[in-house]
């Protein structure tokens, strides 16, 4: 799984680990290609000697190599270029997250919007198990922060506003998020049993940002893999992913997790939607298709009123003639009505809503659209 690419290639690697420099490697691939990027940079945490627990135990803290940074200047520069590259490869459509602590989120925050940007949201991941402040001289540090922007001002994105509001038990979705850091059977280890990877990312984590922030099929780059939690979840989603990673054990440390992945079937990936984002069906096509016909009797919530369906689509009811909107609203002294849902026809004696007419429609649009 695991590819050197050099500049000039051409295509994209899907499903691939790119082994390498992420920004050499993004210059490489095709301009507006990436539907989401996905990136957790090193958060130069300027760590200053080793961390003890109160037992005088060495804390395991992030104090690798690829974190270290000689100044904010370096690291400033560090971050305009791989966000340059980043934005280079987003379709026009396309969005990006990145998250970071406060030694980093805050220049992040700001390079992004000096290279035309959009922020959409900042998001707070707040842990509900984060590792105490062991020195008791400042708060325990229990939240992450990630932010979500669009390519450019005014650019289309995807959001799944239905699906995260399913996810979170039928609530509009907040922009804090409790989920656990990552522990147990998900917490990936290395040969000696330490972590194979200081900061890696919760599962849940990412299957919120795709499944809210993605369809199936689309494709996600995640220029700092690591141990491809990115990846991972990408999978089971049904999302393709490019992952870029220099580090030789954490890609080893991710192949081997991507590939005990299976994915879901093509009906577990269906999320719910807005009923905006379903196609229109005018009632017009009910009459036409013969669904009803001219001069069937409509009923009304209660059956309290009825109108006449005409062959053109509209009713005649009470000497009002209109829309099945209009004729309902003026029957009932409303502003507005939802006809589909306030007329009913007779079957076998009952009243059926005549929006079942209209889902059968819809199932039969959906079958012969391409998948």
């Amino acid at each position: 799984m695991t590819k050197t690419i050099t500049k000039g290639a051409v295509g994209l690697p899907l499903n691939q680990i790119m082994a390498g420099d992420c920004i050499e490697i993004m210059r490489s691939l095709p301009a507006d290609s990436v539907d989401l990027i996905f990136a957790d940079p090193p958060y130069n945490l300027q760590l200053r000697g080793d961390l003890h627990r109160p037992d005088n135990s060495k804390v395991d803290a992030v104090d690798d190599h690829w974190d270290q940074f000689d100044s904010f200047k370096v690291y400033d520069k560090f971050t305009k270029d791989w966000l340059s590259a980043a934005r280079r490869l987003l379709k026009p459509g396309g969005a990006i997250w990145v998250i970071g602590s406060y030694h980093n989120v805050f220049r992040m925050g700001a390079e992004l919007q000096n290279q035309g940007f959009w922020i959409l949201n900042d998001v707070v991941w707040r842990k509900s198990n984060p590792m105490p402040n062991f020195r008791g001289k400042r708060f325990t540090n229990a939240h992450e922060t990630l932010i979500w922007a669009s390519k450019s001002e005014g650019g289309k994105y995807t959001f799944n506003y239905e699906a995260l509001k399913a996810l979170n038990d039928g609530v509009q979705m907040r922009s804090d998020w409790v989920i656990p850091l990552c522990t147990g059977h998900e917490r990936l280890k290395d040969g000696n049993g330490d972590k194979a990877h200081p900061t890696q990312k919760p599962e849940a984590l990412l299957h919120r940002v795709l499944v809210g922030t993605t369809n199936p099929g689309d494709v996600v780059l995640d220029p700092f893999f690591g141990t491809g939690t990115t990846g991972a979840v990408a999978k089971m989603l049904g999302r393709d992913f490019i992952g870029i990673e220099r580090e030789p054990s954490y890609r080893d440390a991710a192949e081997a997790r991507i590939a005990k992945i299976r994915r879901f079937d093509r009906e577990a990936l269906e999320t719910s939607t807005s009923k905006r984002a379903e196609p229109r069906v005018p009632f017009g096509q009910v009459v036409e298709r013969g669904m009803l016909r001219p001069g069937e009797e409509l009923y009304s919530i209660g059956n309290r009123y009825k109108a006449k369906v005409r062959a053109d689509g509209t009713l005649i009811g009470n000497d009002v003639k209109g829309s099945i909107h209009q004729v309902g609203a003026h029957l009932e002294g409303a502003p507005s009505c939802n006809g589909w849902t306030y007329w009913h026809f007779k079957r076998d004696g009952k009243l059926v809503p005549i929006d079942i007419l209209r889902q059968q429609i819809r199932a039969e649009m959906d079958e012969t659209r391409p998948h």
